[in-house]
């Protein structure tokens, strides 16, 4: 078992989400949409956030809680994404790259 949050592959590959989320938010058009722009932050952070404190709660109960929050802001980001794609601020190949 992982002695840190940091060596989970979950933790990982949602450290990589947040760093995409952050670079398809990075264009002029997000730029425009100051409410989105940090919906669409906060929602990839608070996966990466919630795995994190999860971990660190020491239960197996407490993990299992946040790793449940983490999906819920999952799905939030993944609505978010298809409001951006309507919007023209990102392409469906992007959007795919975040489901």
């Amino acid at each position: 078992m992982a002695k840190s949050f940091e060596e989970t592959d979950v933790w990982k590959d949602s450290r990589e989400l947040v760093k995409l989320v952050y670079k398809l938010t990075n264009g002029l058009h997000f730029r425009k949409n100051h409410s989105l722009l940090d919906q669409v932050q906060r929602a990839s952070v608070s996966i990466l956030s919630n795995i994190a404190e999860g971990f660190e709660r020491g239960s197996n109960a407490e993990l299992v809680h946040f790793l449940y929050v983490a999906k819920g802001s999952a799905g939030e980001l993944r609505a978010q994404m298809y409001v951006a794609l309507d919007q023209g601020y990102i392409s469906e190949a992007d959007r795919l790259k975040v489901h």
